[in-house]
């Protein structure tokens, strides 16, 4: 199955789809757009281009479990999708996954401004690769 993750932020938000063997997620955009409708308008353009079959959106929880705010926000963007799309939405649990990212990018000595553009897509990546390997167990 073709899965979409979004990682939600407040100035970025990056996008990732895993193949329909559901066995690598890969990067595909960031949107820089902090405007809700604006954001949920470009999402739908890619889900109409890529199909994909269900969407994961990250949600974020403090290191004790509970939810915040962005949580919140989160919750309100999947609505906002779930109004205009009929895919089925789930959330994953996106704790440290930005540190992560930060991580996967050190690694592969991306630095300054491509690491800005491209750390929330990797983000979605991880974020997706998690569904994915929770799912296959």
């Amino acid at each position: 199955m073709k899965i979409m993750s979004i990682d939600y932020g407040d100035a970025r938000t990056g996008i990732a789809f895993c193949d329909k063997n559901e066995i690598l997620a890969s990067a595909y955009t960031t949107i820089n757009e902090s405007y809700q409708p604006k954001l949920v308008k470009k999402i739908v353009e890619i889900i109409e281009a890529e199909q994909p079959e269900k969407i994961v959106v990250g949600l974020p929880r403090n290191m004790d479990g509970s939810y915040g705010f962005r949580a919140d926000r989160c919750r309100e963007l999947a609505e906002a999708l779930s109004s205009e799309t009929d895919i089925s939405i789930d959330f994953e649990d996106e704790r440290l996954t930005t540190v992560i990212a930060h991580d996967i990018l050190s690694e592969n000595n991306v630095r300054g401004k491509k690491r800005k553009n491209t750390v929330d897509a990797v983000s979605a990546v991880v974020i997706l690769q998690s569904y994915i390997d929770k799912r296959k167990k």
